[in-house]
């Protein structure tokens, strides 16, 4: 089935297109709800949400953008809003206990798992933004709107992150030496 099919006949909401439009993007976009929530239960609440979304919204899409990206642009903001509700995004943390990491001395060659590992200890804020910023490619000012906050806060939670990201790398690295 293509994927304007598929799309037409979620339009329709026919069950057979809607399974088939789970099973082709669940995988990949469960990785992107596990990103910004801590444990696995969450990811698949966020990642159903998600779906449920899409079935009831997909009528709203616009063909001449990507489907891929405005599937995950709804799981994002599923996640996003999960998180919210679970953790306070930027209470509760402190600047004072942050020290900014020399520049190139975390371990480059990590794999996929161990950087979903650290960036499930980061705080609720400084995932959010890392990932909006690193990893989905949104600009400061669309994080901004989409999380309530100001440009300048999410230069800021990034800068954070990295500066914690790194730390972690480093400590990781010097125990495994």
């Amino acid at each position: 089935m293509t994927e304007a099919e598929l799309i037409a006949g979620c339009q329709q909401a026919d069950a057979k297109a809607q399974k088939l439009l789970y099973e082709r993007f669940a995988s990949q976009m469960y990785g992107v709800c596990l990103r910004y929530l801590k444990n696995q239960m969450d990811a698949e609440e966020a990642l159903l949400n998600g779906f449920m979304k899409i079935y009831q919204n997909i009528g709203g899409f616009e063909a001449k953008g990507s489907f891929e990206g405005w599937v995950r642009r709804i799981m994002v903001n599923e996640a996003l809003a999960f998180l919210r509700k679970k953790e306070p995004l930027y209470m509760g943390i402190e600047d004072n206990h942050v020290q900014v990491a020399g520049p190139g001395s975390a371990d480059q060659d990590l794999a996929e798992g161990e950087l979903l590992e650290l960036l499930r200890t980061l705080p609720a804020g400084y995932r959010a933004v890392f990932n909006l910023y690193a990893i989905e490619g949104y600009a400061h000012k669309e994080i901004a709107d989409m999380l309530g906050i100001t440009e300048g806060t999410s230069k800021s939670q990034l800068s954070k992150a990295r500066t914690m990201l790194q730390r972690r790398l480093e400590g990781q690295s010097a125990i495994a030496v």
